[in-house]
């Protein structure tokens, strides 16, 4: 079976509610990448990635308005979204890893302590999409 075909079970009204924070929460971080916390993000850009900060992070918010409007949204695919989220998280830790390596100051992550400690939190994001869409219970289908 793949991803896309995986049939969403019934998820508690918790993992309903916590699905709802995390799309609006991504929502509004993707739009705080075109406006105001711009360059923050920026900061967070690895070297090595071939695009312009700027246009990277452009692309990340639109990614991240769009990925999080589904997860709010979408609830027929729900299992698909949340294993789309954890993947994007797992993309996305480089940015996070890359302004701990380079000291760059962006989201009052003034020190390498803070900076460090928030590396802590990308699993926490991983699992509460897992968890929250019912992918995780989900996973098992995926092997058949």
């Amino acid at each position: 079976m793949d991803i896309l075909n995986i049939p969403d079970k019934p998820v508690s009204r918790l993992q309903t509610i916590a699905r709802y924070a995390l799309g609006f929460m991504l929502m509004l971080a993707g739009t705080s990448h075109l406006t105001f916390a711009r360059k923050d993000f920026q900061a967070q850009v690895p070297d090595w990635v071939p695009l312009s900060k700027d246009l990277t992070v452009v692309l990340s918010g639109i990614l991240e308005i769009s990925l999080g409007a589904s997860l709010a949204f979408w609830v027929k695919k729900r299992v698909f979204w949340g294993w789309f989220a954890a993947i994007f998280f797992i993309l996305i830790f480089p940015g996070n890893i890359s302004q701990l390596e380079n000291h760059r100051d962006a989201f009052g992550l003034d020190n390498d302590t803070r900076r460090a400690v928030r590396l802590l939190f990308q699993p926490v994001l991983i699992a509460w999409a897992l968890w929250s869409t019912g992918a995780w219970a989900a996973r098992k289908l995926l092997a058949k």
